[in-house]
């Protein structure tokens, strides 16, 4: 008999089907799993939960009052097993067992998984022989050609996976408690910190210093309204930057004219690349333009994998792999009723000639495998599985041509520029709306032609500060800087979200939390923000992976070197402690007291666990208020048109409603009834 593990039920499922046109379903407790007959023999398919292994420190170490910090830096490490039905499945089965074949995702984190499912496996049968199917798709065809070619599982790939593991246990839990301890702010308002996450959140809190810090500073344009053979066009002033309102007015009153001359015109011929193949940075990148953020973007494509509709998503490599049949696909496609005539149009080229970033051993660029039919997918799987296919539709097709022209225009004595841009050849872009080119018609214009002058006139205009990170910019930024990794880094951003930390996914904000625990790490160069450490561990986790490192020795090095940052924090912890609790304090200021008029409303906690806003003069004062059970708060001036006391803005999740601070106003019937809500997540 032979066992074949796979990452979860649905990949299960599918394998199972695949190997064998039987497939009969088991149930032991609420594990399902799968036996079939694969090339004459009985195979069982065991779908894991992921991981069924976690890492913790021992016991004593729990509490974290009573902890010393340098203590738990070099603390033994446990792992223990999390899915314990699964885990005694797999030992009831291995006796019975000659060969197991790891058929897990084929990266780091799935060869941990394989490698974790093999412990248990071996603890009761030693000698059972260890395979490995490495597939990209949960294609028939992949399926099919990673099980006739049976690899040896990597153990030195699981073992960086698991440093990584050890590694942001031992730098979360210490800087976590160190934070937390000291602001006292332990249980579920804990202050998180991590190898990862805290110089991701510097970058975010560095740019909106550099947004507060910015000195905006007026200038003005002039601009001439033009026509010619009935098309009207704009013109800008040469000079394009005035720094005086006066100096943009004498130019507008020289102008008053009523025909402008072309003195001069260039055209050309601009061609516009073709986008490389997907890999996850990229991809998380175009999510994010449509409105995913990148946990949900990641979620979704996941899931398109494991029904066998796209390739694995995580990966680095922008070209296809020659092993791929870029053809065979596209006749898959031609069946989807959405994109067949692009397919059948792609098919009649005479030669098919992707465009190409660059290739590593990865896995291959993420592309469609399957058609798939709209009325069966969830509208945001579609979306998602529809830019994945119009990706790889434009990695096909022919880069695109534009046609520029720039023309000098002269009004009286001052000279005036107009440019404009026309696609001549749609190229890629007939079948990629998203990297949509704005065209600006000119009409056709040559020197000496005469234009008529509509009216010129002036704008005043600000120098802007440097935009808020989005996502789709900071995964960038993140994949550049070496911060995480293609399978970690919406993670990374889920969590900052998750704490409360950053709000907002096209302009990402921080609060004033953020700002206190970068503040106060940055002000003594600790140098947990900087990501140059993060992206050195990274690469010796990759060493590790290489055969080139020991797992124990980046672990010791990383502990020697969170001793050294301890150190920094420890000598600092009075100040660093007295700037985040202020930090704190400012994050949970509403507004001035209704009753007092002196003190602060603050979000408080309750012994019940319950929140409300307390006068920061109790018990002089004893105004308080109840608050929603959940939701992000804020506070920007408004009154309660009913009875004219505050009304504060409750966002849960996309629910955004508002909400009376006067438990007896009519309007909060409307409020509560909000907040019981929870069926469509609309906003309101």
């Amino acid at each position: 008999m032979k066992l074949i593990i796979a990452e979860k039920n649905i990949a299960a499922k599918r394998i199972a089907s695949i190997l064998s046109s039987k497939v009969q379903t088991l149930k032991k407790g609420k594990v399902q799993y799968y036996k079939i007959n694969w090339k004459g023999e009985e195979c069982l398919v065991i779908p894991l939960r992921g991981h069924i292994v976690d890492v913790d420190f021992p016991k004593k170490y729990k509490y974290w009052l009573g902890t010393d910090l340098k203590k738990l830096i070099n603390a033994e490490i446990n792992y223990y097993g999390i899915e314990e039905e699964i885990i005694l499945l797999l030992k009831e089965k291995a006796p019975f067992a000659e060969e197991v074949i790891i058929a897990t995702d084929a990266d780091r984190e799935g060869e941990a998984i394989g490698f974790e499912a093999l412990y248990y496996i071996r603890e009761r049968n030693p000698s059972i022989i260890a395979k490995r199917a490495y597939f990209s798709a949960i294609t028939k065809e992949e399926i099919e050609n990673a099980f006739a070619n049976l690899r040896k599982p990597d153990e030195r790939l699981a073992e960086s996976a698991n440093a990584r593991r050890e590694v942001d246990l031992i730098w979360g839990s210490v800087l976590t408690r160190f934070l937390s301890l000291i602001t006292v702010r332990l249980g579920k308002e804990f202050v998180s910190a991590g190898r990862v996450q805290t110089p991701t959140l510097a970058l975010i809190v560095d740019r909106e210093k550099e947004r507060l810090n910015f000195k905006k500073e007026k200038y003005w344009i002039v601009k001439a309204l033009l026509e010619k053979d009935g098309i009207k066009f704009e013109a800008v002033h040469k000079k394009k930057k005035f720094g005086k309102k006066e100096e943009a007015e004498e130019i507008v009153n020289n102008c008053k004219v009523k025909e402008g001359t072309v003195k001069k015109v260039e055209k050309r011929k601009k061609i516009i690349k073709r986008p490389v193949p997907f890999n996850t940075t990229e991809f998380l990148r175009a999510a994010a333009n449509i409105g995913f953020n990148a946990n949900e973007a990641m979620y979704i494509a996941e899931q398109l994998y494991m029904q066998g509709f796209i390739s694995y998503p995580r990966t680095d490599n922008t070209a296809y792999p020659k092993t791929i049949n870029l053809k065979k696909i596209l006749q898959k496609l031609a069946n989807v009723s959405e994109f067949s005539n692009i397919a059948k149009e792609l098919l009649s080229k005479r030669e098919i000639k992707p465009s190409a970033g660059k290739l590593t051993k990865d896995h291959p660029p993420i592309h469609p495998v399957a058609e798939a039919d709209k009325s069966k997918l969830q509208p945001k799987y579609w979306k998602i599985y529809e830019l994945i296919c119009r990706r790889f539709f434009a990695t096909l097709a022919e880069d695109a041509v534009a046609e520029t022209m720039v023309a000098d225009i002269q009004i009286k004595n001052e000279m005036f520029e107009s440019r404009g841009v026309r696609i001549v050849k749609k190229g890629f872009l007939a079948y990629y709306p998203y990297a949509a080119v704005k065209e600006a018609i000119l009409p056709e214009l040559k020197v000496k032609d005469i234009a008529k002058v509509i009216k010129v006139f002036f704008e005043e205009k600000e120098t802007q500060p440097p935009s808020r990170y989005s996502q789709a910019k900071l995964i960038k930024l993140m994949e550049s800087l070496g911060l995480g990794t293609k399978s970690t880094r919406h993670e990374i951003l889920q969590k900052l979200y998750a704490r409360g930390y950053v709000e907002g996914i096209k302009a990402i904000t921080p609060n004033q939390i953020a700002f206190g625990i970068i503040d106060a790490l940055e002000k003594f160069d600790v140098d947990v923000v900087k990501p140059e450490m993060t992206s050195l561990l990274e690469k010796e986790m990759d060493a590790i992976a290489a055969g080139n490192k020991k797992k124990e020795d980046v672990v010791k090095e990383s502990r020697e070197l969170l001793s050294k940052v301890l150190d920094k924090l420890l000598k600092n912890r009075a100040e660093i402690g007295k700037q985040l609790r202020e930090a704190l304090r400012k994050d949970a200021t509403l507004m001035k007291c209704v009753v007092c008029k002196d003190g602060d409303l603050i979000i408080m906690q309750g012994r019940n666990g319950k929140r409300f806003l307390g006068c920061s003069n109790y018990p002089r004062c004893k105004a308080g208020f109840a608050l929603p059970r959940k939701g992000a708060i804020s506070y920007n001036g408004k009154v309660c048109p009913l009875c004219g006391t505050p009304v504060i803005t409750v966002k849960n999740g996309k629910r955004k409603y508002e909400w009376c601070l006067n438990p007896e106003c009519e309007s909060r019937k409307f409020g509560e009834k909000n907040e019981n809500s929870n069926k469509d997540g609309k906003e309101r």
